[in-house]
């Protein structure tokens, strides 16, 4: 057997899928997706073709002309899943599993209506990656292996289905009470970017290849904070070259969504938390738009490489960011990511494997370790090689990368040989082996002078003498600059001094979800008790992991908070998504 990927278990000796049609029903009754997946292969053998699975209840598998398949589902791997055998004669061109999802399933969240913003009707999204497609699908869950799909969803009356695809007809379902919508993705997307919102949905056009769909109780206030998704679309074209999804759509969340966004072609995911009211967070969909490019267009063959996708996403996203708000706004944000970055170094330890670019994560799921490392660390070895080739000629290379990759997935090696055949000696110069294949932060790290930057700099100076700064300061502030301030000063603070932060500048009414995160893990880690109201509310309301890690862990590190922290989780574990919620029951049992 030959498995090309640590994270799944899939021959591709055996032939690969090139093609999926999905023919599935969406029940909310048994919180089941019910159906038939017919994989198209290319290059088939005899023998078993092994697919990934996770607690699917396959109940048979036949070929393309209806016969019957021989197939076995083999010992399950707590991290992997199960791996389905199925025996195909040579030269087997397609095979369909008809199966059903487990109410379980890794990949799916089912909201009950209380949970929704309408509270009328029932919601179902999946998020496939890293390697939860499997529990959503049986296939060669690997984004080595690339396929175009189709599906035919059918749910109940009164709901609408989206998908990562273009949507096409839709009309009565096979019974009453059912309703049908079709879906086709032409382009060869990995399987993590397979995915299904259903659920009370209203849409509006923002630009003739953007729209953006979320429930209607939000539909107004999302379309006005991303009223200016078109200019990022055209400035990353400028930069990266032709946009080849067709659209940029994008499905604003119900709260429990575990991430900031979900870049899955033609209808990216985002949290609600990014509608502050005042446009400030919209870098988010810039980093999954300039995921089009990288990350989509150009992906990682394996979790491995993941810093191919997010490291050059991160500096993608902030070429665009400083392309549309100039560059004062893309040094901040790097100082953002740096501060990050230095928090997760600290986490892992700076000899700690886990903070190479490329790792080695056999045995290890990627859920657990998942961290800023690849995203900022990748943002920063990129933004170096940018540096020291020069702007114009790194900008035409990183375009003749995209285009020489597209559609593709590449290791590691495909990049490190592809720069140095476009440019030789350049690798060598920043000591790339170095800053790839070796743990922590190499000392030639760049840096983005910022006046701005200074500023709270001085403040944070000022405030270790006892000097606050004043109200007019913090009302001049971008929240870019906010969010600094309160990171710099991270920890624990004496009751008086968090009593002054919210009486001064009223934290925990803030409407701004990066900032009032900041704040409650600074009140939560000092215990300061007015603002516990305010952290049961938020942890209450909130799904995105960024958000509930830290201010859990800052309960749970101290004794007199540790029974509240459990309490609250308790209470809400149940609305997490089951990424968030398997990685917060082991903060909590550990505590």
């Amino acid at each position: 057997m030959t498995r090309i990927d640590p994270h799944s278990f899939a021959d591709p000796t055996q032939g690969r899928t090139t093609h999926v049609d999905l023919d599935l029903e969406v029940d909310f009754q048994g919180k089941r997706l019910k159906g038939t997946a017919l994989l198209h292969l290319k290059d088939s053998r005899e023998g078993a073709l092994v697919l990934d699975s996770r607690d699917l209840l396959v109940e048979g598998v036949r070929d393309g002309k209806g016969n019957e398949l021989a197939w076995s589902a083999g010992k399950k791997d707590p991290i992997l899943g199960s791996p389905l055998r199925v025996e195909i004669p040579k030269g087997t061109e397609k095979v369909e599993i008809r199966y059903a999802t487990s109410p379980g399933a890794t990949a799916l969240q089912w909201l009950e209506p209380a949970q929704t913003a309408g509270g009328k009707a029932p919601y179902l999204f999946s998020q496939c990656q890293a390697i939860h497609a499997r529990s959503m699908v049986p296939l060669q869950d690997t984004p080595a292996i690339r396929f175009s799909y189709s599906a035919t969803v059918t749910v109940p009356e009164g709901l609408s289905a989206v998908m990562s695809a273009a949507p096409g007809e839709e009309g009565p379902g096979p019974r009453p009470g059912t309703r049908t919508f079709r879906f086709r993705m032409p382009q060869p997307i990995p399987s993590y970017l397979l995915a299904l919102a259903v659920g009370s949905l209203a849409s509006r056009d923002l630009g003739p290849r953007s729209r953006v769909y979320t429930e209607p109780e939000m539909l107004d206030a999302a379309a006005w904070e991303f009223e200016g998704v078109d200019a990022m679309l055209r400035t990353g074209e400028e930069i990266f070259g032709p946009y080849r999804w067709e659209r940029f759509d994008f499905l604003v969340m119900p709260p429990s969504f575990p991430y900031g966004g979900m870049e899955n072609p033609r209808l990216t995911f985002l949290t609600p938390t990014l509608l502050a009211g005042d446009r400030s967070l919209v870098n988010v969909l810039a980093h999954e738009l300039a995921h089009s490019w990288t990350g989509n267009l150009v992906t990682n063959a394996t979790m491995n490489d993941f810093w191919l996708n997010e490291g050059f996403t991160v500096w993608a996203e902030r070429r665009i960011l400083e392309r549309l708000e100039g560059e004062e706004a893309a040094a901040l944000a790097a100082a953002i990511g740096r501060n990050g970055l230095e928090e997760e170094m600290k986490r892992f330890g700076p000899d700690s494997p886990l903070t190479r670019l490329r790792t080695d994560l056999e045995g290890m799921d990627p859920d657990e370790v998942y961290s800023l490392v690849p995203y900022e660390k990748g943002f920063l070895f990129v933004a170096l090689l940018e540096k020291t080739a020069g702007r114009d000629v790194f900008d035409r290379f990183v375009k003749d990368y995209i285009e020489r990759f597209a559609f593709t997935s590449i290791t590691t090696g495909d990049f490190e040989a592809f720069l140095e055949e476009k440019l030789p000696g350049l690798a060598a110069e920043v000591d790339a082996r170095r800053w790839i294949h070796e743990p922590g932060l190499p000392g030639n790290a760049p840096t983005f002078p910022s006046k701005r930057l200074e500023t709270v700099r001085d403040a944070l100076a000022a405030w270790k003498e006892g000097k606050k700064p004043g109200r007019d300061i913090w009302e001049k502030w971008s929240s870019a600059e906010r969010q600094l301030f309160l990171q710099g000063l991270s920890g624990k603070l004496p009751a008086r001094e968090c009593a002054w932060l919210e009486e001064s500048f009223r934290l925990s009414e803030s409407k701004n979800a990066e900032i009032l995160a900041e704040w409650l893990t600074i009140a939560a880690a000092s215990g300061f008790e007015p603002a516990f109201p305010a952290i049961r509310d938020f942890l209450g309301k909130v799904g995105r992991m960024k958000f509930l890690k830290p201010i859990y862990k800052a309960l749970l590190g101290e004794e007199r908070t540790r029974s509240l922290a459990k309490e609250i989780f308790r209470k809400h574990s149940g609305g997490y998504h089951p990424i968030a919620r398997e990685g917060l029951e082991r903060l909590v049992a550990g505590a």
